[in-house]
C-alpha cells in the first residue's frame, strides 16, 4: 500500500494561526518600540499615584526601566487570557487585556477581517490623575495613538471602529477599544516547506485516490 502524502498532509492558512504573532507584534509596538509612549504607558499601569506621568520625580524611574514586556506579561498588566487575576494582598494596577474576535470574510477570499480589541481594567479608586485627566482614558489616547492607522505585520492595518466605558463591578472600570484588521497571506501555516501552498492546490488534489494500491 502506498498512500499519497502530500493529499494527506497540506500546507494550509487560517487567520487564527497568526495570533500568537500578532499579539507579540502588538505589545512590542506599545511597549518598547515606541518610546517615550512606551514608558508613559508602563507608568499608567504600574504607578498607582494620582502624579504617576510626573518625571520629576524619580523614584520611579528604576521600576519603569526594568518593567520588560516579559514582566509586565508575568505580572498580569498585559493579557490575552480574557481573566483578571488578583492575588492577595496584590498592589493596585491597571490592566489592559487584548482580544482577537469576530473573524469574518471580506469580498477578497485570500483575507478575513478581524476585530481587535483592548479592554482597560483600571480601580475607580485610582481612576483620577492630576489636570482633572482619567487613567483609562490616557491609557486608551496612548493605544490609540500609538495603533490607529498603523501598518502592522500579519494584520495589515487597523482602524479605529470605536470605544465605549466597561463597569465590571463597584471596584473596577475602564474604556473597550476596537478596531478593524485585515488578516493575509502571513497567517499561512507550512508544515513542510515541499509541499505546495493552499493557493497552489487545484482539483486534483482533493480526488478520491488518497490511497494508491
Amino acid at each position: 500500500m502506498r498512500f499519497v502524502s502530500h493529499k494527506l498532509a497540506q500546507n494550509f492558512k487560517s487567520s487564527f494561526m497568526s495570533c500568537g504573532k500578532d499579539q507579540q507584534t502588538i505589545w512590542k509596538r506599545l511597549f518598547i518600540e515606541s518610546q517615550p509612549y512606551s514608558n508613559k504607558l508602563k507608568r499608567l499601569l504600574i504607578i498607582n499615584t494620582p502624579d504617576c506621568l510626573d518625571e520629576t520625580n524619580k523614584q520611579w524611574d528604576s521600576r519603569i526601566e526594568h518593567a520588560t514586556l516579559k514582566s509586565l506579561h508575568e505580572q498580569n498588566y498585559i493579557r490575552a487570557v480574557p481573566k483578571l487575576p488578583f492575588g492577595e494582598h496584590e498592589e493596585v494596577k491597571a490592566y489592559i487585556m487584548l482580544e482577537f474576535d469576530s473573524f469574518i470574510p471580506t469580498e477578497n477570499p485570500e483575507y478575513r477581517d478581524t476585530v481587535i480589541s483592548f479592554t482597560i481594567i483600571c480601580h475607580l479608586d485610582y481612576w483620577e490623575l492630576e489636570d482633572y485627566q482619567l487613567r483609562p482614558h490616557l491609557i486608551a489616547g496612548y493605544i490609540d495613538g500609538i495603533l490607529n492607522n498603523s501598518r502592522l505585520t500579519g494584520i495589515g492595518t487597523l482602524q479605529f471602529l470605536g470605544a465605549s466605558q466597561v463597569v465590571l463591578n463597584e471596584y473596577l472600570g475602564g474604556i473597550n477599544l476596537q478596531y478593524v484588521a485585515t488578516h493575509g497571506h502571513d497567517d499561512e501555516e507550512a508544515i513542510d516547506p515541499q509541499l505546495p501552498s493552499p493557493e497552489k492546490l487545484g482539483d486534483r488534489d482533493y480526488g478520491s485516490d488518497l490511497v494508491v494500491t
